[in-house]
């Protein structure tokens, strides 16, 4: 029986337990001023942190235009520039209603901003704060996206 469970648990539960982590995309919105660089951040619509906009990857999208998406539909960015490479990646537990966490994989592409909307679906949802990169670090909570900002 002993033989069972444990190969039931390194065969079966275990590989279960440590899937990789499901992906999303974010946009790091970022404009150049004569006072320098600065970033858009978004408060989540859950707990109010500062965060990148971001989500799932979308059908008949590249994972840089469904972050461009995003970035419009949560902070009013309507358009911009954008690589199709990520510049960095962040991991970071999403809490689920039931009060469980997931593990999740956030590829980061920049987006220059050309065009910032005050009309936008999400308006309403969320707050929208231009920061420098190294305030920005400050502000959000996942250490792996703090590091990114600092070097951006």
């Amino acid at each position: 029986m002993f033989q069972f469970l444990t190969k039931f648990w390194s065969q079966t539960l275990l590989p279960m337990l440590s899937r990789p982590p499901r992906l999303q995309v974010a946009a790091l919105c970022f404009r150049e001023t004569e006072a320098g660089r600065e970033v858009l951040l978004i408060t989540s619509r859950d707990t109010g942190r500062w965060v990148l906009p971001k989500g799932w990857p979308m059908a008949g999208k590249t994972s840089a235009e469904s972050a461009a998406e995003e970035a419009w539909e949560e902070a009013g960015v309507r358009r911009g520039r954008f690589e199709d490479q990520p510049i960095g990646r962040y991991v970071y537990d999403k809490r689920l209603d039931s009060g469980a966490t997931e593990p999740l994989e956030t590829l980061v592409y920049a987006l220059e901003v050309e065009d910032l909307r005050d009309e936008f679906p999400e308006m309403h949802q969320r707050q929208r704060n231009w920061v420098t990169p190294s305030e920005a670090a400050v502000l959000v909570d996942e250490p792996q996206l703090r590091d990114l900002l600092s070097r951006f």
